[in-house]
C-alpha cells in the first residue's frame, strides 16, 4: 500500500522544437491507469486543452503543448490538476 506521503509530485520536463512540457506517470494497475485517465478527459474538456497523450501497461505519458514561450497560468494549472489527479489515483 502507498501512503500519501511516500508520493511526491515531480517536475514537468520543458522541451523545445516546438516547445512543450512532458511527463511520464507509472502506475502498478491498470485499473489505476483507468481511473487516471477518465479524470484527465474530463479535465481536459472543461478547460479546452487536448494534449497528446500516449499509454502502456504501467504509464501514461502526456505532452502539453505551450502557447507560448513561458508555460501560461492556464497550462500551469492544468498539468497541477493532472499531478493531484495522478496522487489520489496512486493512494486509491
Amino acid at each position: 500500500m502507498i501512503i500519501g506521503s511516500q508520493i511526491k509530485k515531480s517536475m514537468w520536463n520543458q522541451r523545445e522544437s516546438p516547445l512543450r512540457v512532458e511527463k511520464r506517470f507509472e502506475f502498478d494497475k491498470y485499473q489505476q491507469i483507468s481511473k487516471f485517465m477518465k479524470k484527465v478527459d474530463e479535465l481536459c474538456k472543461e478547460k479546452d486543452i487536448y494534449p497528446n497523450i500516449s499509454f502502456g501497461k504501467n504509464f501514461v505519458s502526456i505532452i502539453i503543448f505551450l502557447s507560448s514561450e513561458k508555460i501560461s497560468k492556464i497550462e500551469k494549472d492544468f498539468s497541477n490538476q493532472i499531478d493531484n489527479f495522478y496522487l489520489e489515483t496512486k493512494v486509491n
